[in-house]
Protein backbone atom coordinates (compact mmCIF):
# COMPACT_ATOMS: atom_id res chain seq x y z
CA UNK A 1 0.00 0.00 0.00
CA UNK A 2 1.13 3.48 -0.78
CA UNK A 3 1.32 5.93 2.28
CA UNK A 4 -0.44 9.51 1.06
CA UNK A 5 -1.18 10.32 5.06
CA UNK A 6 1.19 13.26 4.47
CA UNK A 7 -0.11 15.11 1.81
CA UNK A 8 -3.60 16.67 3.47
CA UNK A 9 -2.84 17.77 6.78
CA UNK A 10 -5.02 16.68 9.89
CA UNK A 11 -6.63 19.52 11.76
CA UNK A 12 -9.37 19.65 14.64
CA UNK A 13 -12.74 20.94 13.42
CA UNK A 14 -13.09 23.31 16.17
CA UNK A 15 -9.21 24.47 16.49
CA UNK A 16 -9.53 27.58 18.32
CA UNK A 17 -7.96 30.47 16.47
CA UNK A 18 -7.22 34.12 17.31
CA UNK A 19 -8.37 35.18 13.45
CA UNK A 20 -12.33 36.32 13.29
CA UNK A 21 -14.72 34.70 11.91
CA UNK A 22 -14.54 34.04 8.29
CA UNK A 23 -17.90 34.51 6.53
CA UNK A 24 -19.58 32.34 4.35
CA UNK A 25 -18.99 32.71 0.71
CA UNK A 26 -20.16 31.35 -2.86
CA UNK A 27 -18.24 28.20 -2.63
CA UNK A 28 -17.16 26.02 -5.62
CA UNK A 29 -18.99 23.35 -7.31
CA UNK A 30 -15.76 21.96 -9.46
CA UNK A 31 -12.11 21.73 -7.85
CA UNK A 32 -9.12 22.17 -10.76
CA UNK A 33 -5.88 20.00 -11.17
CA UNK A 34 -3.52 22.80 -10.71
CA UNK A 35 -5.78 24.06 -7.49
CA UNK A 36 -3.74 20.95 -5.92
CA UNK A 37 -0.03 22.42 -6.33
CA UNK A 38 1.96 23.36 -3.92
CA UNK A 39 1.40 27.25 -4.00
CA UNK A 40 -2.63 27.03 -4.80
CA UNK A 41 -4.21 28.84 -2.35
CA UNK A 42 -6.80 26.18 -1.98
CA UNK A 43 -4.38 23.55 -1.36
CA UNK A 44 -2.66 25.18 1.69
CA UNK A 45 -6.37 25.40 3.41
CA UNK A 46 -7.44 21.53 2.42
CA UNK A 47 -7.64 19.62 5.60
CA UNK A 48 -8.43 16.47 7.22
CA UNK A 49 -10.01 15.74 10.05
CA UNK A 50 -7.79 14.89 13.13
CA UNK A 51 -10.16 11.51 13.58
CA UNK A 52 -9.53 10.50 10.35
CA UNK A 53 -8.25 7.08 9.11
CA UNK A 54 -4.70 6.89 7.85
CA UNK A 55 -4.22 7.76 4.39
CA UNK A 56 -2.56 4.29 3.47
CA UNK A 57 -4.96 1.83 2.05
CA UNK A 58 -4.71 2.00 -1.56
CA UNK A 59 -2.23 0.04 -3.64
CA UNK A 60 0.27 1.35 -6.53
CA UNK A 61 -2.17 -0.17 -9.12
CA UNK A 62 -5.26 1.52 -7.77
CA UNK A 63 -3.53 5.05 -7.52
CA UNK A 64 -2.37 5.00 -11.16
CA UNK A 65 -5.97 3.22 -12.45
CA UNK A 66 -7.63 6.77 -10.75
CA UNK A 67 -5.13 9.28 -11.78
CA UNK A 68 -5.52 7.25 -15.60
CA UNK A 69 -9.35 7.83 -14.81
CA UNK A 70 -9.25 11.17 -14.62
CA UNK A 71 -6.84 11.60 -17.61
CA UNK A 72 -9.25 10.77 -19.78
CA UNK A 73 -12.32 11.86 -18.82
CA UNK A 74 -14.24 9.05 -16.81
CA UNK A 75 -16.67 9.92 -14.20
CA UNK A 76 -14.74 10.07 -10.65
CA UNK A 77 -17.46 10.34 -7.59
CA UNK A 78 -17.49 13.87 -6.14
CA UNK A 79 -15.23 14.80 -3.33
CA UNK A 80 -17.18 15.87 -0.27
CA UNK A 81 -16.39 19.04 1.98
CA UNK A 82 -16.93 20.86 4.79
CA UNK A 83 -15.26 24.81 5.31
CA UNK A 84 -15.17 26.14 8.68
CA UNK A 85 -16.29 29.69 9.49
CA UNK A 86 -14.00 29.80 12.41
CA UNK A 87 -10.61 29.06 10.82
CA UNK A 88 -11.65 29.06 7.28
CA UNK A 89 -9.80 25.16 6.29
CA UNK A 90 -11.56 23.36 3.89
CA UNK A 91 -11.89 19.83 5.47
CA UNK A 92 -12.30 16.42 3.37
CA UNK A 93 -15.28 14.41 4.72
CA UNK A 94 -15.24 12.15 2.01
CA UNK A 95 -12.51 11.10 -0.71
CA UNK A 96 -9.40 11.57 0.49
CA UNK A 97 -8.05 8.87 -1.01
CA UNK A 98 -8.92 10.09 -4.33
CA UNK A 99 -7.59 13.25 -3.66
CA UNK A 100 -5.00 12.40 -2.27
CA UNK A 101 -3.95 10.15 -5.40
CA UNK A 102 -4.13 13.33 -7.66
CA UNK A 103 -2.55 15.23 -4.89
CA UNK A 104 0.71 12.70 -5.39
CA UNK A 105 0.38 12.90 -8.86
CA UNK A 106 0.90 16.44 -9.23
CA UNK A 107 3.29 17.37 -6.37
CA UNK A 108 5.25 14.51 -7.38
CA UNK A 109 5.19 12.62 -3.94
CA UNK A 110 4.04 9.05 -3.36
CA UNK A 111 4.95 9.01 0.23
CA UNK A 112 8.79 9.25 -0.41
CA UNK A 113 9.07 13.04 -1.33
CA UNK A 114 9.66 16.50 0.30
CA UNK A 115 6.28 16.64 2.63
CA UNK A 116 6.27 12.72 2.93
CA UNK A 117 9.41 13.03 4.35
CA UNK A 118 8.79 16.32 6.82
CA UNK A 119 5.69 14.52 8.26
CA UNK A 120 7.35 11.40 8.82
CA UNK A 121 10.89 13.44 10.39
CA UNK A 122 13.16 11.36 7.05
CA UNK A 123 12.06 7.90 8.48
CA UNK A 124 10.68 6.17 5.78
CA UNK A 125 10.00 2.18 6.19
CA UNK A 126 11.55 0.11 3.32
CA UNK A 127 8.27 -1.12 2.36
CA UNK A 128 6.65 2.64 2.24
CA UNK A 129 9.34 3.48 -0.13
CA UNK A 130 8.86 0.12 -2.30
CA UNK A 131 5.24 1.57 -2.79
CA UNK A 132 6.07 4.93 -3.69
CA UNK A 133 8.44 3.59 -6.32
CA UNK A 134 6.24 1.02 -7.61
CA UNK A 135 3.42 3.87 -8.20
CA UNK A 136 5.30 5.94 -9.72
CA UNK A 137 6.57 3.91 -12.09
CA UNK A 138 3.22 2.66 -12.83
CA UNK A 139 1.93 6.30 -13.52
CA UNK A 140 4.78 7.71 -15.34
CA UNK A 141 5.03 4.33 -17.47
CA UNK A 142 1.00 4.40 -18.05
CA UNK A 143 0.10 8.52 -18.47
CA UNK A 144 3.69 10.30 -17.68
CA UNK A 145 4.53 12.67 -14.88
CA UNK A 146 2.37 15.67 -13.90
CA UNK A 147 5.25 17.89 -14.97
CA UNK A 148 5.77 15.97 -18.27
CA UNK A 149 1.83 16.78 -19.44
CA UNK A 150 2.34 20.63 -18.64
CA UNK A 151 5.58 20.87 -20.36
CA UNK A 152 3.71 19.28 -23.38
CA UNK A 153 1.03 22.01 -23.51
CA UNK A 154 4.24 24.39 -23.30
CA UNK A 155 5.82 22.77 -26.13
CA UNK A 156 3.16 20.86 -28.59
CA UNK A 157 6.18 20.46 -31.37
CA UNK A 158 7.84 18.11 -29.41
CA UNK A 159 5.46 16.29 -27.19
CA UNK A 160 4.04 12.79 -28.20
CA UNK A 161 0.72 12.70 -29.69
CA UNK A 162 -0.38 10.77 -27.05
CA UNK A 163 0.78 12.91 -24.37
CA UNK A 164 -0.29 16.08 -25.47
CA UNK A 165 -3.72 14.55 -25.67
CA UNK A 166 -4.15 13.76 -22.34
CA UNK A 167 -2.62 17.51 -21.27
CA UNK A 168 -5.49 18.86 -23.38
CA UNK A 169 -7.80 16.60 -21.26
CA UNK A 170 -6.50 18.17 -18.01
CA UNK A 171 -6.63 21.77 -19.43
CA UNK A 172 -10.24 20.89 -19.31
CA UNK A 173 -11.14 18.25 -16.52
CA UNK A 174 -11.85 19.28 -12.95
CA UNK A 175 -13.09 17.33 -10.09
CA UNK A 176 -16.33 17.71 -9.21
CA UNK A 177 -17.22 18.97 -5.60
CA UNK A 178 -20.24 18.97 -2.82
CA UNK A 179 -20.27 20.97 0.39
CA UNK A 180 -21.68 19.77 3.98
CA UNK A 181 -23.41 22.59 5.33
CA UNK A 182 -23.67 23.29 9.28
CA UNK A 183 -21.35 23.60 11.84
CA UNK A 184 -18.31 21.30 13.51
CA UNK A 185 -20.91 18.32 14.73
CA UNK A 186 -22.74 18.25 11.91
CA UNK A 187 -20.09 18.04 9.92
CA UNK A 188 -19.03 15.55 12.68
CA UNK A 189 -22.01 13.08 12.17
CA UNK A 190 -21.45 13.23 8.23
CA UNK A 191 -17.72 12.48 8.23
CA UNK A 192 -19.16 8.89 10.13
CA UNK A 193 -22.36 8.08 8.23
CA UNK A 194 -20.70 8.45 4.97
CA UNK A 195 -17.67 6.66 5.58
CA UNK A 196 -19.42 3.87 7.27
CA UNK A 197 -21.64 3.17 4.38
CA UNK A 198 -18.76 2.36 1.38
CA UNK A 199 -15.77 1.35 3.06
CA UNK A 200 -17.02 0.46 6.63
CA UNK A 201 -14.29 1.68 9.23
CA UNK A 202 -12.09 -1.41 10.92
CA UNK A 203 -13.44 -1.52 14.43
CA UNK A 204 -10.13 -1.61 15.87
CA UNK A 205 -9.58 2.28 13.95
CA UNK A 206 -13.24 3.37 15.26
CA UNK A 207 -12.12 2.79 18.41
CA UNK A 208 -9.07 4.18 18.60
CA UNK A 209 -11.28 7.50 16.70
CA UNK A 210 -13.61 7.70 19.13
CA UNK A 211 -11.17 7.55 21.87
CA UNK A 212 -8.72 9.77 20.23
CA UNK A 213 -7.81 11.29 23.46
CA UNK A 214 -7.64 8.82 24.98
CA UNK A 215 -3.89 8.20 26.82
CA UNK A 216 -4.15 4.53 25.03
CA UNK A 217 -5.44 5.65 21.89
CA UNK A 218 -2.51 8.58 21.32
CA UNK A 219 0.02 6.14 22.96
CA UNK A 220 -0.91 3.61 19.92
CA UNK A 221 -0.77 6.41 17.35
CA UNK A 222 2.72 6.90 18.30
CA UNK A 223 4.09 3.54 18.23
CA UNK A 224 2.71 2.49 15.20
CA UNK A 225 5.12 5.23 13.26
CA UNK A 226 7.67 5.32 15.61
CA UNK A 227 6.70 9.22 16.95
CA UNK A 228 6.22 10.40 13.32
CA UNK A 229 3.79 11.28 11.13
CA UNK A 230 0.74 13.26 12.53
CA UNK A 231 1.54 14.49 16.04
CA UNK A 232 -2.04 13.37 17.86
CA UNK A 233 0.05 14.53 20.98
CA UNK A 234 1.30 18.08 19.99
CA UNK A 235 -1.09 19.92 22.34
CA UNK A 236 1.38 18.86 25.28
CA UNK A 237 3.97 20.74 26.21
CA UNK A 238 7.20 19.95 24.32
CA UNK A 239 9.24 17.99 27.17
CA UNK A 240 6.41 15.84 27.11
CA UNK A 241 6.04 15.06 23.26
CA UNK A 242 10.21 15.08 23.17
CA UNK A 243 9.21 12.20 25.66
CA UNK A 244 6.64 10.39 23.84
CA UNK A 245 8.52 10.60 20.56
CA UNK A 246 11.61 9.31 22.30
CA UNK A 247 9.66 6.18 23.40
CA UNK A 248 7.74 5.61 20.33
CA UNK A 249 11.02 5.06 18.38
CA UNK A 250 12.48 2.98 21.20
CA UNK A 251 9.95 0.53 21.11
CA UNK A 252 9.14 0.54 17.40
CA UNK A 253 12.86 -0.24 16.68
CA UNK A 254 12.41 -3.29 19.68
CA UNK A 255 9.78 -4.89 18.15
CA UNK A 256 9.48 -4.08 14.39
CA UNK A 257 12.93 -4.06 13.21
CA UNK A 258 14.86 -5.72 10.77
CA UNK A 259 12.14 -4.94 8.23
CA UNK A 260 9.83 -7.88 7.52
CA UNK A 261 10.81 -9.24 4.01
CA UNK A 262 8.00 -11.16 2.32
CA UNK A 263 10.45 -14.13 1.86
CA UNK A 264 12.22 -14.88 4.67
CA UNK A 265 16.07 -14.86 4.15
CA UNK A 266 17.12 -15.69 8.00
CA UNK A 267 16.00 -16.08 11.51
CA UNK A 268 16.42 -12.90 12.11
CA UNK A 269 12.90 -11.62 12.30
CA UNK A 270 11.46 -8.74 13.99
CA UNK A 271 9.24 -9.37 17.26
CA UNK A 272 6.23 -8.16 15.91
CA UNK A 273 6.29 -8.72 12.42
CA UNK A 274 5.76 -6.28 9.78
CA UNK A 275 5.41 -2.66 11.28
CA UNK A 276 4.05 -0.88 7.87
CA UNK A 277 0.29 -3.09 7.84
CA UNK A 278 -3.51 -2.71 9.33
CA UNK A 279 -2.87 -6.10 11.76
CA UNK A 280 0.22 -3.78 13.28
CA UNK A 281 -2.47 -1.03 14.04
CA UNK A 282 -4.82 -3.72 15.56
CA UNK A 283 -1.47 -5.29 17.37
CA UNK A 284 -0.46 -2.37 19.41
CA UNK A 285 -3.71 -1.20 20.05
CA UNK A 286 -4.07 -4.36 21.97
CA UNK A 287 -0.67 -4.28 23.53
CA UNK A 288 -0.97 -1.22 25.26
CA UNK A 289 -4.39 -2.09 26.25
CA UNK A 290 -2.94 -5.26 27.60
CA UNK A 291 0.16 -4.11 29.49
CA UNK A 292 -2.33 -1.33 31.04
CA UNK A 293 -5.39 -3.86 32.16
CA UNK A 294 -7.72 -1.63 30.01
CA UNK A 295 -11.04 -2.93 29.35
CA UNK A 296 -13.05 -1.49 25.79
CA UNK A 297 -15.63 -0.47 28.68
CA UNK A 298 -12.96 1.76 30.44
CA UNK A 299 -12.98 4.10 27.03
CA UNK A 300 -16.13 3.53 25.15
CA UNK A 301 -18.17 6.60 25.56
CA UNK A 302 -21.40 4.83 24.85
CA UNK A 303 -20.74 2.08 27.36
CA UNK A 304 -20.19 3.98 30.33
CA UNK A 305 -20.63 1.36 32.98
CA UNK A 306 -21.21 -2.55 32.97
CA UNK A 307 -24.20 -4.05 33.51
CA UNK A 308 -23.34 -5.16 37.74
CA UNK A 309 -24.98 -6.09 40.09
CA UNK A 310 -25.53 -3.22 42.86
CA UNK A 311 -22.78 -5.07 45.06
CA UNK A 312 -19.85 -4.66 42.69
CA UNK A 313 -18.08 -1.21 41.37
CA UNK A 314 -18.66 1.10 38.64
CA UNK A 315 -15.86 0.15 35.28
CA UNK A 316 -13.16 2.86 36.47
CA UNK A 317 -13.35 5.11 33.50
CA UNK A 318 -10.52 6.23 31.17
CA UNK A 319 -10.95 10.16 30.52
CA UNK A 320 -9.18 12.20 27.81
CA UNK A 321 -5.70 13.09 28.88
CA UNK A 322 -4.80 16.79 28.89
CA UNK A 323 -1.41 17.35 29.51
CA UNK A 324 0.61 13.73 28.29
CA UNK A 325 0.70 12.44 31.40
CA UNK A 326 -1.14 9.26 31.46
CA UNK A 327 -0.06 8.73 28.33
CA UNK A 328 3.25 8.55 29.14
CA UNK A 329 2.78 6.01 32.11
CA UNK A 330 1.06 3.89 29.36
CA UNK A 331 3.95 3.83 27.20
CA UNK A 332 6.70 3.14 30.03
CA UNK A 333 5.05 0.23 30.91
CA UNK A 334 4.43 -1.15 26.89
CA UNK A 335 8.49 0.04 26.63
CA UNK A 336 8.96 -2.59 30.27
CA UNK A 337 6.93 -5.37 28.90
CA UNK A 338 8.43 -5.08 25.49
CA UNK A 339 12.03 -5.23 27.15
CA UNK A 340 11.38 -7.97 28.51
CA UNK A 341 11.01 -10.20 25.82
CA UNK A 342 12.91 -8.62 23.02
CA UNK A 343 16.42 -6.76 23.26
CA UNK A 344 19.70 -6.43 25.41
CA UNK A 345 18.83 -5.35 28.71
CA UNK A 346 19.52 -7.17 31.81
CA UNK A 347 16.01 -8.14 32.51
CA UNK A 348 15.28 -9.21 28.66
CA UNK A 349 14.74 -13.17 28.01
CA UNK A 350 15.79 -12.09 24.14
CA UNK A 351 12.56 -14.62 22.91
CA UNK A 352 13.38 -15.90 19.79
CA UNK A 353 10.76 -14.31 17.47
CA UNK A 354 11.06 -17.07 14.68
CA UNK A 355 10.65 -20.05 17.33
CA UNK A 356 7.21 -18.03 19.61
CA UNK A 357 5.97 -15.48 17.07
CA UNK A 358 5.98 -17.02 13.62
CA UNK A 359 3.86 -19.72 12.27
CA UNK A 360 5.38 -23.30 10.74
CA UNK A 361 4.42 -21.02 6.95
CA UNK A 362 6.55 -18.69 8.26
CA UNK A 363 3.88 -16.16 8.78
CA UNK A 364 3.86 -13.79 11.75
CA UNK A 365 0.77 -14.25 14.50
CA UNK A 366 0.24 -11.73 16.37
CA UNK A 367 -1.90 -13.55 18.87
CA UNK A 368 0.79 -16.05 19.36
CA UNK A 369 3.32 -12.45 20.25
CA UNK A 370 0.63 -11.27 22.44
CA UNK A 371 0.23 -14.31 24.20
CA UNK A 372 3.53 -14.39 24.58
CA UNK A 373 3.44 -11.03 26.00
CA UNK A 374 0.98 -12.03 28.56
CA UNK A 375 3.09 -15.68 29.32
CA UNK A 376 6.35 -13.73 30.28
CA UNK A 377 4.35 -11.03 32.30
CA UNK A 378 3.25 -13.97 34.38
CA UNK A 379 6.04 -15.43 35.13
CA UNK A 380 7.44 -12.15 36.34
CA UNK A 381 4.17 -12.04 38.55
CA UNK A 382 4.17 -15.34 39.89
CA UNK A 383 8.35 -15.59 40.13
CA UNK A 384 8.82 -18.47 38.07
CA UNK A 385 11.46 -16.81 35.61
CA UNK A 386 14.17 -19.01 36.91
CA UNK A 387 12.06 -22.04 36.90
CA UNK A 388 11.30 -21.54 32.98
CA UNK A 389 14.83 -20.83 31.97
CA UNK A 390 16.08 -24.11 33.63
CA UNK A 391 13.27 -25.67 31.01
CA UNK A 392 13.49 -22.86 28.40
CA UNK A 393 15.77 -24.97 26.01
CA UNK A 394 13.01 -28.31 26.08
CA UNK A 395 10.20 -26.02 26.35
CA UNK A 396 11.52 -24.36 22.97
CA UNK A 397 12.39 -27.28 21.08
CA UNK A 398 9.15 -28.81 21.90
CA UNK A 399 7.02 -25.03 20.63
CA UNK A 400 9.96 -25.71 17.26
CA UNK A 401 8.96 -29.37 16.78
CA UNK A 402 5.37 -28.91 16.72
CA UNK A 403 5.20 -25.35 15.21
CA UNK A 404 1.84 -26.36 13.29
CA UNK A 405 -0.26 -26.23 16.65
CA UNK A 406 0.11 -22.72 16.78
CA UNK A 407 -1.28 -22.69 12.64
CA UNK A 408 -4.20 -25.09 14.03
CA UNK A 409 -5.18 -23.04 16.79
CA UNK A 410 -5.56 -19.54 14.74
CA UNK A 411 -7.22 -21.50 12.15
CA UNK A 412 -9.73 -22.63 14.47
CA UNK A 413 -9.97 -19.58 16.80
CA UNK A 414 -9.17 -16.71 14.40
CA UNK A 415 -6.59 -14.72 14.05
CA UNK A 416 -5.55 -11.36 16.62
CA UNK A 417 -7.48 -11.49 20.37
CA UNK A 418 -9.78 -14.45 19.89
CA UNK A 419 -7.23 -16.70 19.51
CA UNK A 420 -4.57 -15.02 22.56
CA UNK A 421 -6.35 -17.54 25.90
CA UNK A 422 -5.62 -20.68 23.65
CA UNK A 423 -2.38 -19.82 22.90
CA UNK A 424 -1.63 -18.26 25.81
CA UNK A 425 -3.00 -21.83 27.70
CA UNK A 426 -0.47 -23.79 25.58
CA UNK A 427 2.52 -21.94 26.71
CA UNK A 428 1.07 -22.69 30.09
CA UNK A 429 0.11 -26.55 29.74
CA UNK A 430 3.71 -26.90 28.00
CA UNK A 431 5.50 -25.10 30.84
CA UNK A 432 3.58 -27.14 33.87
CA UNK A 433 4.17 -29.88 32.14
CA UNK A 434 7.32 -29.90 31.92
CA UNK A 435 8.45 -28.62 35.28
CA UNK A 436 6.53 -31.39 36.26
CA UNK A 437 9.17 -33.55 33.95
CA UNK A 438 6.41 -34.77 31.47
CA UNK A 439 7.67 -36.70 28.75
CA UNK A 440 7.39 -35.68 24.93
CA UNK A 441 4.37 -37.77 24.97
CA UNK A 442 2.65 -36.92 28.46
CA UNK A 443 3.07 -33.13 27.21
CA UNK A 444 1.24 -33.60 23.68
CA UNK A 445 -1.59 -35.69 26.24
CA UNK A 446 -1.99 -33.07 28.37
CA UNK A 447 -2.46 -30.74 25.66
CA UNK A 448 -4.72 -32.58 23.93
CA UNK A 449 -6.91 -32.71 27.43
CA UNK A 450 -7.50 -29.14 27.93
CA UNK A 451 -10.17 -27.68 27.29
CA UNK A 452 -9.51 -24.94 25.37
CA UNK A 453 -7.19 -27.15 22.78
CA UNK A 454 -8.49 -30.79 22.87
CA UNK A 455 -9.87 -30.97 19.21
CA UNK A 456 -7.14 -28.37 17.65
CA UNK A 457 -4.12 -29.32 18.77
CA UNK A 458 -3.28 -32.78 16.15
CA UNK A 459 -0.41 -34.62 15.59
CA UNK A 460 0.46 -34.55 11.69
CA UNK A 461 3.16 -36.03 10.01
CA UNK A 462 4.44 -34.67 6.36
CA UNK A 463 2.82 -37.08 4.85
CA UNK A 464 -0.79 -35.81 5.94
CA UNK A 465 0.33 -32.83 4.15
CA UNK A 466 -1.02 -32.31 -0.13
CA UNK A 467 1.93 -30.17 -1.95
CA UNK A 468 2.43 -29.10 -5.44
CA UNK A 469 4.80 -29.88 -7.93
CA UNK A 470 6.46 -26.56 -7.24
CA UNK A 471 7.02 -25.44 -3.79
CA UNK A 472 5.17 -22.37 -2.90
CA UNK A 473 6.05 -18.89 -1.05
CA UNK A 474 5.03 -20.21 2.01
CA UNK A 475 6.97 -23.91 1.36
CA UNK A 476 9.88 -21.80 0.91
CA UNK A 477 9.56 -19.77 4.24
CA UNK A 478 9.11 -22.79 5.94
CA UNK A 479 12.28 -24.33 4.89
CA UNK A 480 14.34 -21.23 4.95
CA UNK A 481 12.72 -21.00 8.49
CA UNK A 482 13.30 -25.12 10.14
CA UNK A 483 17.17 -24.56 8.60
CA UNK A 484 17.77 -20.92 10.32
CA UNK A 485 16.32 -22.42 13.56
CA UNK A 486 17.98 -26.05 13.10
CA UNK A 487 21.59 -24.01 13.35
CA UNK A 488 21.15 -20.95 15.17
CA UNK A 489 23.11 -20.16 17.99
CA UNK A 490 22.28 -21.58 21.72
CA UNK A 491 22.15 -19.77 24.74
CA UNK A 492 25.42 -21.34 26.81
CA UNK A 493 23.57 -20.96 30.32
CA UNK A 494 20.04 -22.13 29.17
CA UNK A 495 20.92 -23.49 26.20
CA UNK A 496 17.76 -21.88 24.13
CA UNK A 497 17.86 -20.07 20.98
CA UNK A 498 19.76 -17.51 21.16
CA UNK A 499 19.05 -13.93 18.67
CA UNK A 500 22.59 -12.04 17.93
CA UNK A 501 20.74 -8.77 18.61
CA UNK A 502 19.62 -10.04 21.76
CA UNK A 503 22.67 -11.69 23.57
CA UNK A 504 25.45 -10.66 25.81
CA UNK A 505 28.88 -11.37 26.33
CA UNK A 506 29.25 -13.05 29.70
CA UNK A 507 32.32 -13.80 31.76
CA UNK A 508 32.23 -17.75 32.21
CA UNK A 509 34.32 -17.18 35.35
CA UNK A 510 33.27 -13.80 37.01
CA UNK A 511 35.91 -11.06 37.17
CA UNK A 512 35.02 -11.03 40.88
CA UNK A 513 36.54 -14.83 40.98
CA UNK A 514 39.40 -13.56 38.91
CA UNK A 515 38.37 -14.21 35.44
CA UNK A 516 39.72 -12.23 32.51
CA UNK A 517 38.48 -10.75 29.72
CA UNK A 518 40.25 -13.13 27.30
CA UNK A 519 37.86 -15.01 24.46
CA UNK A 520 38.13 -18.26 26.43
CA UNK A 521 36.08 -16.75 29.21
CA UNK A 522 33.59 -15.29 27.20
CA UNK A 523 30.26 -16.98 26.04
CA UNK A 524 26.98 -15.60 24.58
CA UNK A 525 23.85 -15.73 26.53
CA UNK A 526 20.33 -14.50 27.30
CA UNK A 527 20.68 -11.11 28.84
CA UNK A 528 18.52 -12.44 31.59
CA UNK A 529 20.63 -15.94 31.68
CA UNK A 530 23.85 -13.07 32.07
CA UNK A 531 22.49 -11.77 35.27
CA UNK A 532 19.08 -12.89 37.15
CA UNK A 533 19.67 -16.63 36.30
CA UNK A 534 23.14 -16.86 36.78
CA UNK A 535 23.03 -15.22 39.91
CA UNK A 536 20.19 -17.31 41.03
CA UNK A 537 22.57 -20.46 40.44
CA UNK A 538 25.70 -19.38 42.34
CA UNK A 539 23.68 -18.42 45.26
CA UNK A 540 21.97 -21.32 45.55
Amino acid sequence: MANLDALIPREDFETATSEPATQPSILSATLKITDLEKESFIYNVLRKPDFQRETANWTPDKIAALVGSFLEGDLIPSIILWRSNVSGNIFVIDGAHRLSALIAWVQDDYGDSHTSMRFFDSTIPAEQQKAADTTRKLIHGNVGSYSDLKLALMNPDTASKEKLQLAKNLSATAIHLQWVNGEAEKAESSFFRINQQATPIDSTELDMIKARRKPNALAARAFIRAGTGHKYWSQFDQSVQNEIESIAKGVYDLIFRPNLELSIRSSDLPVAGRGYSADSVKMVFELVNFVNALQPDMWRDEVQKKRRSATQEEVRRLADDTDGTVTLEFMRAVKKSAGKIAGNEPASLGLHPAVYFYSATGRFQPAAFLAAVSFVQELVEKRQLIRFTKNRAVFENFLVTYKYFLNQIVRHYGSMQRSVTPILEMYRTLFHALDQGATEEETISALQNHALLRSHVKLVSDDDRTHGRNFSAETKNSIVLKSALNNSPKCEICQGRLLFRSATVDHKVRKEDGGTGAPSNGQLTHPYCNSGYKESRQGS
